[in-house]
């Protein structure tokens, strides 16, 4: 009974398949795209093991002698571990401080319910996401420059004069800052979506039983998002590893290097700047197995706790 029940569904789904068969011939490049720019490069993984010669291609490279070469050379150096620590420290505070605003946004956008005046503000905070990391660092540097607005306006109403850009301690502030405003709307735009797929009779119902607007985002708004939220949260988690290069080398001096210094340019200046190809993909590598195991273990916690998860 088993084997003709599988060949009905089998013949079932066959017949479906056929009959959507112009969707699945728009799938194509996008599959094609996947297997191209996302699978076959993976082969490449194989450098971290191998003392990579350009000429002589992966396959006709010599394996390392050891094998871990390339991870030991890594974990060996002090900057290396400070480069761990940066990369993890100022993750984690992004997530801290950062995670939640897009959702706030979000939420308060929600109230306003003039389409235009609505439609206006959301253009106008997710127009910085297009902005390039070289404008955006060239705005931090006319605002918190030694002569900068900031410290012209904190001298001329007394203050002292702080070089925001050059001290270890403002670098945090400043990348993390300009990443909320840089990326706030774009990422609330999902928590838009989510919030607009909520029907109108809930409201209807709470603002009958004299729900305040406070109640109705606490008691409504909150907890239909919360699957969207949680998701979002563990793919988050699953890039605490990954902190891109491009700001965080352009914002970088000799004076910040001590907390500036990333995984990331780190890869950048002693891997690529120096053509150590082995080296940059063994580190790479490491990134990403971290970050995998990062990210099925806050997906196992969420199924735990809330079940909901990604897979």
């Amino acid at each position: 009974m088993n084997v003709v029940n599988n060949r009905k569904r089998l013949k079932t789904n066959a017949k479906r398949t056929l009959k959507a068969w112009q969707l699945y011939v728009l799938l194509i490049p996008a599959l094609l795209w996947a297997v191209i720019f996302a699978y076959y490069p993976m082969y490449g993984v194989v450098i971290a093991f191998k003392d990579y010669k350009i000429r002589a291609g992966i396959l006709g490279s010599p394996w390392a002698d050891p094998l871990l070469t390339y991870f030991q050379q890594f974990f060996s150096t002090s900057i290396a571990l400070n480069a761990i620590k940066n990369t993890i420290v100022i993750s984690l505070e992004s997530l801290v401080i950062a995670f939640p605003i897009p959702i706030i946004f979000a939420l308060l956008l929600n109230q306003i319910r003039g389409d235009r005046v609505k439609k206006t503000i959301q253009t106008i905070s997710y127009a910085p996401y297009f902005m390039s990391n070289v404008v955006v660092v060239s705005i931090i540097s006319v605002f918190f420059a030694a002569n900068g607005v900031v410290n012209n306006l904190v001298t001329s109403a007394g203050g002292k004069e702080t070089l925001f850009t050059s001290l270890p301690e403002w670098f945090r502030t400043l990348f993390i800052g300009s990443n909320i405003w840089q990326t706030m709307g774009f990422n609330a735009v999902i928590f838009i979506a989510a919030l607009t797929a909520i029907s109108p009779d809930y409201y209807e119902a709470a603002t009958i039983d004299g729900a305040s607007r406070f109640q109705r985002i606490l008691y409504i708004d909150i907890p239909m998002i919360l699957p969207t939220i949680i998701l979002m949260l563990i793919l988050q988690i699953g890039n605490i590893m990954n902190v891109g290069y491009e700001k965080a080398y352009l914002m970088q001096n000799g004076s910040n290097t001590i907390v500036s210094e990333l995984i990331s340019t780190y890869v950048y200046k002693v891997g690529l700047q120096t053509a150590q190809y082995s080296f940059a993909t063994a580190v790479g590598l490491f990134n990403s197995v971290v970050n995998f195991i990062i990210l099925v273990t806050a997906n196992f916690v969420a199924k735990k706790v809330s079940d909901i998860s990604i897979f």
